[in-house]
């Protein structure tokens, strides 16, 4: 028997050695796909276009910049191998490293060249080319009149007010044909050869190795683009240079990304596979996170948080970003400022962030959040401004509302709160609508629209009230108050303050801290006196997140970056 027993093994043994069976099972490898949950489908993939997290949260993985933030929010080399920075702050110097584009190209500092400066002209009408008005030229070609193939200045009267004519109808404006304006010779970026792009910028910008990290300053790759102006609409003519590439796009569905072979730092990537989908029901999300389906999520539901953030499947992490409201600040009653402080504060912000929320987030009492450092060492913005109101002033809103001519409500013409399209969205939206006929005695009905939609009539200021919100792009309060000088790219509220305009311009002409956080404590004043925005809270950001994902890193500016990324 023990003979037999040894004949057994034996023969167990050389199958082993030569390959047959195995007495210890190898271990199964891991796939490295992931599948994410983004909530809604992208307004636009084209960097130049990018207007919103949905949309960066695409672009930031299929693109390098000159910079790349890594997990502290601090700009590394990324297609900018080294720069050099004069001493007055105002000229970069950018060396690029050998890399290529998803179509074997390279990628040339000629491509930067092309993409700032279709970013900026005027028929592109980016959303965000105002992050390129730090950049020498850049607000007078981005605000310039085009006659035929030309570009000119705007004719201003006596007063420097910008002037009109009627033409068809509306009023266009009127080019100054005595000052022409050359992209070629007149805006502050210059490739002086494939590997070096020169940059000149209007003032110093303390933060603009943060700024050369974000989607308007992604290159494009010039001979696509340039020939193409459906470029970003299918993944057959996406060309991109970042850790992955797009090769699906279905509409309301899903974006399939997979591992780009000719990223430069490909060695670091190990997911082969992305799915991102497209649910907008965070409850659907979570049925299909518990079943397997999802393995990440942007959505969660409210009702659910406290379980899943105990159970470890939801992380609570940081964003610097605040939620409000925008006013139609020239349609009546929100032209006048006592009806739109009696709207701030009759909100119970306390209420909606411990009932409807759940996420841990701040009541904002101001437009700014907390995280931004102040003038003195290890000193906050936000600590140093303090509030400018307080939560739930039923007593004075209802004193303003009835200054405003409108006693309990009485008279207050009907209007529309419209949101984006989400069921935490929705909840909100309806709470407030309760507290403002409670406390004020005013109705307002309420309108969902698709995040398209919604984002169109935004910026067409084609609405009463709105929510909105913002995520800083980098770690100054600046991020969040440069938003609402005259015509500026997000200022959707018809709002208008030369003071603030001036003090957002004298703090970006200077370097010194205490004078800029003077400037931008002293703006962030008026604008909460004159209330052309809501602010609601300070946001932080649940995500779903499978413990098998390793490496997961979402910025505190809200981007997910799958690049070092995996599964395990």
């Amino acid at each position: 028997m023990r003979k037999a027993l040894s004949l057994v093994l034996v023969t167990v043994l050389l199958v082993s050695l030569f390959g047959g069976l195995s007495v210890v099972p190898s271990a199964k490898a891991v796939a490295q796909e992931v599948t994410y949950n983004m909530g809604t489908e992208p307004a636009t993939i084209d960097p130049g276009m990018a207007n919103g997290v949905s949309e960066n949260n695409v672009v930031a993985q299929v693109f390098d910049g000159l910079t790349r933030l890594d997990n502290k929010n601090a700009p590394q080399p990324a297609i900018a191998k080294s720069w050099t920075i004069s001493k007055d702050g105002k000229t970069y110097l950018f060396t690029l490293r050998d890399a290529y584009w998803t179509n074997g190209t390279p990628v040339t500092a000629y491509d930067f060249e092309y993409a700032w400066k279709r970013a900026l002209s005027p028929e592109l009408a980016s959303p965000y080319a105002y992050a390129l008005y730090y950049v020498y030229g850049g607000l007078a070609f981005n605000t310039s009149i085009k006659v035929g193939s030309k570009y000119y200045v705007q004719t201003v009267d006596a007063k420097g007010n910008p002037l009109t004519k009627k033409e068809g109808g509306k009023d266009v404006p009127v080019a100054n044909m005595a000052k022409e304006i050359d992209p070629s010779k007149n805006i502050g970026v210059k490739a002086l050869n494939a590997k070096t792009l020169k940059v000149y910028l209007q003032s110093p910008a303390p933060y603009f190795l943060n700024l050369t990290a974000t989607a308007t300053l992604y290159p494009v790759c010039k001979a696509v683009v340039s020939t193409n102006e459906k470029w970003a609409f299918d993944p057959t003519n996406y060309v991109t240079d970042g850790p992955f590439k797009l090769t699906q796009w279905s509409h309301s569905d899903k974006m399939v990304f997979v591992k780009n072979p000719t990223y430069w730092d490909k060695d670091k990537v190990k997911l082969t596979k992305i799915t991102y989908l497209m649910v907008n029901d965070s409850s659907t999300a979570l049925s299909m996170y518990e079943t397997g389906q999802l393995d990440a999520a942007v959505l969660v539901p409210s009702s659910e948080l406290s379980k899943l953030v105990a159970s470890g499947d939801v992380k609570i992490l940081p964003y610097l970003g605040t939620q409000y409201f925008l006013f139609n600040v020239p349609e009546k009653p929100f032209s006048d400022v006592r009806v739109r402080k009696a709207l701030t504060l009759a909100i119970n912000r306390q209420q909606i962030t411990t009932a409807v929320t759940k996420g841990g987030e701040i009541p904002a009492l101001a437009v700014v959040p907390h995280g931004i450092a102040d003038a003195l060492p290890g000193s906050d913005f936000r600590t140093v401004g303090g509030s400018y109101f307080k939560d739930n002033d039923i007593t004075t809103a209802k004193a303003l509302l009835a200054q405003a001519g409108y006693p309990n409500g009485k008279g207050f013409p009907a209007f529309t709160l419209t949101f984006s399209s989400s069921d935490l969205h929705k909840a909100m939206a309806e709470a407030i609508q309760q507290m403002w006929k409670k406390n004020l005695g005013i109705t307002c009905t309420l309108r969902s629209e698709e995040r398209g939609v919604w984002l169109d009539d935004m910026v067409n200021i084609n609405y009463d009230v709105s929510f909105a919100g913002w995520i800083g792009d980098y770690m100054d309060p600046n991020t969040f108050l440069d938003l609402w000088v005259t015509g500026g790219g997000q200022n959707s509220t018809g709002w208008s303050n030369k003071v603030y305009d001036a003090l957002i311009a004298k703090e970006k002409a200077t370097v010194d801290p205490k004078v800029r956080m003077a400037a931008l404590h002293a703006a962030e004043k008026i604008l909460m006196t004159e209330m052309p925005i809501l602010p609601i809270y300070f946001y932080t950001n649940p995500v779903l997140v499978s413990k098998s994902i390793k490496n997961f890193y979402q910025s505190t500016l809200g981007t997910v970056d799958w690049k070092t990324a995996y599964m395990g």
